[in-house]
Parts: C-alpha cells; sequence; structure tokens
C-alpha cells in the first residue's frame, strides 16, 4: 500500500487547531507542536489502522528536518526500518531528545489522539513490549491530504468532530465558539425578572452573561440579580430595591464582586457573590473574607452568603493559574460545563465527612 501524502508539521499545526477547538478535553496536548510531529511522523512512516503499520513513540524523537525534507517514497521506507532498531550513534538535529519519548507516548498519544479516536492502539501487545504499537484512523489522516482545502476541509473536520467527540464534548466546544462570537460584539444580559442589559464586548462580559441567564436558573430557586458589573468597577445594574428589601447596602467604593446575586426562594435569602475570571482574580481568602465582612455589618450570617468563582472552561489557563487561589467554603463554575459545580468543601478533625458520605451529596 502507497504511504500517504505528506503535509508539512506547521500546516498541521494549524489544522488541529481547527480539528480540536477550544473545549476539547487535554486541548493543549493536541495542538502543541509536539502533536502536530507525531502526526507528521505517523504519516511519514504510514502508520495508518489496517496497514499493520504502527509507530514507537521514540521515531518522533528521531525525526531531523533534513529527513522530514526526504519525501520519496524509498527513503521514507529505509527510514521506517531504520528508525526501528536499537542505536546508541548521536542523531544530528533529532527532533527532540531520547527521554521525550514518555510525554509523547503519555500526553500527545495516550491522553490526547487515542482518547479522541484519532489514534488507535494495539491491544494485543504486552504493556513492556517495545514492539510499534499505534497507527493513525484512517478518517483522522484524511484530514491531513494536502490536496484538502477550503469548505471540502471545513466539511471533512465538522464530520469528523461530530463522529468521534463525544456529546459532551461537542456541547462544551459549541458553547465557548458561541462565547467567542459573543466576546465580538456587545453582549445583552437577560435577567431572571426579563430585563435586560447591554455589556462591552469581551470574554468576561461573556461568562458574566452565561452566570446571570444559566447559573443562576439551575443553582437558585428564586434567583434575583442585586449588582452587575463590568471592568473597571463601570456599573451595569444595580437594584438598590431589592438590595433595601433584604437589608443590603451596595457601596461600590468598598470593591464589591463583579456579580451580586440573591436567592429568594427561602425564608432566609442567600446571597451570591461572584468573581468573574477572564484572566485573574478568583474568590480567594482574604477575598472571601473581606466580602464576609460586608455582609455580616448588614446583619446575614455565614450560613446566609455563598461565593462563586466563574470561569469559562477548566481547560483555560484562567482557572489552571488560579486553581490554588480559591477558597475554602466556595464554588467554581464553568460556563462550558453549566450543569456542573465545583464545591471546596471545609471540614475540621471533627467534623471531616468520609467519601461515601461526599458521594451522596
Amino acid at each position: 500500500m502507497a504511504l500517504p501524502a505528506l503535509l508539512p508539521v506547521p500546516e498541521i499545526h494549524e489544522r488541529l487547531g481547527t480539528i480540536f477547538p477550544e473545549g476539547t478535553a487535554h486541548r493543549n496536548f493536541l495542538i502543541r507542536e509536539m502533536a502536530a510531529k507525531t502526526v507528521f511522523t505517523m504519516l511519514y512512516v504510514g502508520a495508518l489502522e489496517g496497514t499493520e503499520r504502527w509507530l514507537r513513540p521514540d521515531q518522533v524523537t528521531r525525526m531531523t528536518d533534513h529527513q522530514a525534507a526526504s519525501t520519496n517514497e524509498e527513503d521514507r521506507i529505509a527510514w521506517r526500518e531504520a528508525s526501528l532498531r536499537p542505536t546508541h550513534e548521536s542523531i544530528a538535529g533529532r527532533w527532540y531528545a531520547a527521554n521525550t519519548r514518555e510525554p509523547i507516548r503519555d500526553e500527545t498519544l495516550r491522553e490526547g489522539l487515542v482518547r479522541t479516536r484519532a489514534v488507535q492502539e494495539r491491544v494485543d501487545l504486552p504493556t513492556t513490549s517495545p514492539r510499534p504499537r499505534y497507527a493513525l484512523a484512517p478518517a483522522f489522516a484524511a484530514l491531513f491530504d494536502p490536496a484538502l482545502a477550503g469548505e471540502a476541509l471545513d466539511a471533512m473536520i465538522a464530520a469528523w468532530q461530530e463522529a468521534n467527540l463525544s456529546t459532551g464534548a461537542l456541547a462544551r466546544i459549541a458553547i465557548l465558539r458561541r462565547g467567542t462570537v459573543a466576546g465580538e460584539e456587545r453582549v445583552l444580559v437577560t435577567f431572571p425578572n426579563g430585563e435586560t442589559r447591554h455589556m462591552e464586548p469581551g470574554p468576561s462580559s461573556v461568562i458574566s452573561k452565561a452566570v446571570v441567564e444559566e447559573f443562576a436558573s439551575r443553582f437558585l430557586e428564586r434567583p434575583g440579580v442585586i449588582l452587575l458589573s463590568e471592568s473597571r468597577n463601570k456599573i451595569v445594574a444595580r437594584d438598590d430595591e431589592l438590595a433595601q428589601a433584604i437589608g443590603l447596602e451596595i457601596q461600590p467604593d468598598l470593591n464589591l464582586p463583579d456579580i451580586i446575586l440573591v436567592d429568594l426562594g427561602s425564608v432566609d435569602p442567600l446571597l451570591v457573590f461572584v468573581e468573574v475570571v477572564a484572566t485573574d482574580g478568583p474568590v480567594s481568602e482574604s477575598r472571601r473574607d473581606s466580602l464576609m465582612s460586608v455582609t455580616t455589618d448588614a446583619g446575614f450570617a455565614e450560613s446566609q452568603v455563598a461565593f462563586v468563582t466563574a470561569y469559562a472552561d477548566r481547560s483555560h489557563a484562567a482557572f489552571k493559574r488560579s486553581v490554588s487561589e480559591l477558597a475554602w467554603r466556595s464554588f467554581a463554575w464553568f460556563m462550558s460545563e453549566p450543569d456542573h459545580i465545583m464545591v471546596l468543601r471545609q471540614g475540621t478533625a471533627t467534623t471531616m465527612a468520609k467519601l461515601s458520605g461526599l458521594m451522596n451529596q
């Protein structure tokens, strides 16, 4: 069987960013240059499912720019055979050091391409076998045909995504994609009472809209919006009447959070302070204590106050940077997974719950 046509590494890299859009789990493993070079090497040696040609991760480390430029079939077959033989000779210009085979195997392949069914892994080999075991799925390999471009390429990518990414993954991607589009124009926010407000374009406004429209309806019984603000402390909406009705005096100069929600579903209202994080600024321990002092002065008990940090997605750098700062006894919520919430539960030696009990909460 003839070897597949080769697409240059930079173009493979670019296509991977389209095939695996924002919201794809482990996206970094799938779209980085290491992934592009792994796909290129698999195409170079013809490691496609059904051909009985497979890749070993250290072959990617042995590839060089000089070898990659030798694209005739004879050179490719000769290198495929040579790259599988043990050698202690140094390889001038090799793409990666020999010990880089572990992240190629564990991150790029197993956690990335294998999980998304872009790559198949042989199951008939012992774990310790040194034999090659990875091959591109034919439908995925077809996305890197150099003759494919424009609308035809877009259609094939869309078809592959629908067939191979899970329903949850596709929903997550769609939510983030809508947010990207909305981030280019003014963001219309619809409040629980039906009123609307416009916010300036940007990722923070997109997340704020999701908090008001999606989070509030899912996690509060009778939600209301007391305060909605933008960056630079610009107030978009402020309901002083509602705030006074529950005994809260709003003072913007106190550095209040991006959003204040209230749940009127019980006798004692629940105040919800929300920090929207597109870059930084989560509900940290100090931030929580500062906001708690505002509510304590207003006569609210600790049980009547909740703190939420809202993000676009778990895979975003904003979450990864700030997760270590999140306060105990607070929540994290992600626009891309609106039905789920992360609970940072605080415990002590005497109140520590067992996992069995937490599983049922």
